[in-house]
């Protein structure tokens, strides 16, 4: 998807589609985080930590559980 920047008084805004923005399930109060590698501009939603810890121990798990036969599907 392109987009361009649109004018909102001395600023810049960066319009979303709805579409988008259900998929991502992110509205007006969600807040955001923007960041860069100094070449690309990443904007994420702020999640709750406990959530993320949650999923990245969901994958640990899974990782060590099921690794190498993921790894011999990959190959």
């Amino acid at each position: 998807m392109i987009k361009k920047l649109t004018k909102h008084g001395n600023s810049l805004a960066l319009v979303m589609q709805r579409g988008v923005l259900d998929l991502l399930n992110i509205n007006a109060e969600t807040p955001l985080d923007i960041s860069t590698d100094g070449e690309v501009l990443i904007i994420s939603p702020v999640r709750d930590e406990k959530r993320r810890k949650k999923f990245e121990d969901a994958v640990a798990e899974t990782n060590l559980r099921y690794g190498r036969a993921l790894k011999k599907l990959a190959d």
